[in-house]
């Protein structure tokens, strides 16, 4: 029985991101999309000289149909504020583009995503980076990373380090803004803040 094409990989080579857009609608590489109202791409200019990829959507952005429109986007919007950053220069995005969740009686709560899932949707991440050409990626979490990088990282040994790929001349890691959220008191999550700011100065820098 032959092996089936990825739906990213049916894509013609002249394929914009709009098309590439609609293409993901309809994906089902993998389960989550049974359990999820939508598929989530990517938003931004297709120009934008930095990408941002966080680990999945939540359950608001699932309901939207966008990235980061939750509380983890708010943290994320004003931390690109704070450092500077043109929401131009930017395209928002997600490893994984379905909501993988498990209830808690009225709620969906978030679950993480296996690396079979990650990497049943890192086509369509490719398609975004290489349509977009970023100077720079900024992976939110180490879920993100692995998807962009291909490999497993630990954010302590990495952060603030500009590493490569093949599609991207730089990318750095910093904690997904869900991370800041989930710190234990206040105090905590203004360092987390401040932290991702720097980190977000620092890659607005490299993509001058």
């Amino acid at each position: 029985m032959p092996e089936r094409r990825h739906p990213a990989e049916r894509l013609p080579p002249a394929a914009t991101l709009a098309e590439a857009r609609q293409k993901a609608e309809g994906c089902r590489a993998c389960d989550l999309w049974r359990h999820a109202t939508q598929t989530v791409f990517g938003e931004g200019s297709a120009g934008a000289s930095i990408v941002l990829v966080g680990e999945q959507p939540g359950d608001q952005e699932d309901l939207a149909g966008k990235p980061f429109v939750g509380p983890a986007g708010r943290v994320l919007e004003e931390a690109l504020t704070i450092a500077g950053v043109d929401p131009a220069r930017v395209y928002v995005t997600n490893a994984v583009k379905h909501f993988k969740w498990i209830p808690r009686g009225k709620r969906r709560l978030h679950a993480k995503p296996r690396l079979s899932e990650i990497l049943a949707c890192q086509p369509w991440l490719a398609v975004e980076l290489s349509r977009i050409g970023p100077r720079v990626v900024v992976c939110l979490g180490t879920t993100a990373a692995r998807a962009v990088l291909g490999r497993p990282i630990t954010l302590s040994k990495f952060r603030g380090q500009a590493l490569r790929t093949e599609l991207v001349p730089a990318v750095f890691v910093t904690a997904h803004p869900s991370a800041i959220l989930r710190a234990p008191d206040s105090a905590s999550r203004a360092r987390g803040r401040d932290r991702l700011v720097e980190d977000l100065k620092l890659a607005a820098a490299r993509a001058r």
